[in-house]
């Protein structure tokens, strides 16, 4: 299992971001995949989890309505489309099949891609 994310940086409040996570070495389009991050000097948080066939996603409450994961199967990348951001999104943002997402972050693989959200 390879996981690698990217398409983090520097964003105004109200700006957008768009992440991409490129996956390879399992069978992506089964698996349910999960954004999580990690603040600077906090635990790791769910972001979202999309279903394996890209239709239904769940969202952390406070980005609801701002991000939205999508997915591209015949590409094996995963998507999260960051609108409007907060102070409160600047992270390190990782995705992981949601099978291995345990709240713990010890199972995310890839190197994170770092979004730093400015005023």
């Amino acid at each position: 299992e390879q996981l690698v994310e990217s398409g983090g940086g520097w964003v105004q409040t109200g700006g957008s971001l768009r992440l991409s996570c490129a996956a390879s070495g399992f069978t992506f389009s089964g698996a349910h995949m999960t954004w999580a991050r990690q603040p600077p000097g906090k635990d790791f948080e769910w972001v979202s989890t999309i279903n394996a066939d890209g239709d239904r996603a769940a969202y952390k409450t406070s980005v609801e309505g701002r991000f939205t994961t999508s997915r591209d199967n015949t590409k094996n990348t995963l998507f999260l489309q960051m609108n409007s951001p907060k102070s409160e999104d600047t992270a390190v943002y990782y995705c992981v099949p949601a099978e291995k997402w345990d709240g713990s972050g010890r199972f995310l693989s890839g190197p994170g891609t770092r979004v730093t959200v400015s005023s």
